[in-house]
């Protein structure tokens, strides 16, 4: 029997395991990096990302006591990526991590559910994400989910085009 998934707000003493759960998921993306250097500043930011004071929100999925995933919301494109140009003023998710052995449960839609319904409390029109194409598992499922592909909102970091999807609400 599959255990229910709680979406919930992030608790201080939860603070470590997601740090460790972002690792894990990310670290699938290790082998795409050419220079070590720049991976490593890469899990130095995913780590310090819990602790940021701009995030708005961190939800955890969990199943009884695991936390089984992990995003973060931002309230504009300035907080989630000091990019105030981009001009997005609506929620931005970052930062979206499931644990390798918590995949193909609903996680992360679960997330993107629970992403939805606070950009709805909060009276937005549309709830964005920004990726990469290295992460294609993860475009088909923001596509999949209802996501499209927003041009007008994407931005170059270094040699990443860093493409942005909108969910319009």
């Amino acid at each position: 029997m599959t255990n229910q998934i709680i979406i919930d707000e992030i608790r201080e003493d939860e603070k470590e395991q997601v740090r460790n759960l972002l690792v894990k998921s990310y670290q699938q993306y290790e082998h795409s990096y050419k220079d070590p250097e720049i991976w490593k500043w890469y899990l130095e930011n995913i780590q310090a990302s819990i602790d940021n004071p701009d995030v708005d929100k961190i939800l955890v999925a969990k199943s009884n006591q695991d936390i089984l995933g992990s995003l973060q919301l931002f309230q504009s494109s300035e907080k989630a990526y000091a990019r105030p140009e981009l001009e997005i003023f609506s929620p931005i998710i970052r930062l979206l991590g499931v644990h390798p052995e918590a995949r193909g449960r609903g996680v992360a839609q679960e997330l993107l559910k629970a992403s939805v319904a606070y950009a709805k409390e909060l009276g937005a029109t549309s709830l964005y994400l920004h990726s990469s194409d290295k992460m294609h598992k993860a475009i088909r499922l923001y596509e999949w989910f209802g996501f499209k592909r927003d041009q007008t909102k994407e931005f170059q970091n270094q040699e990443i085009l860093v493409k942005c999807f909108r969910f319009d609400l």
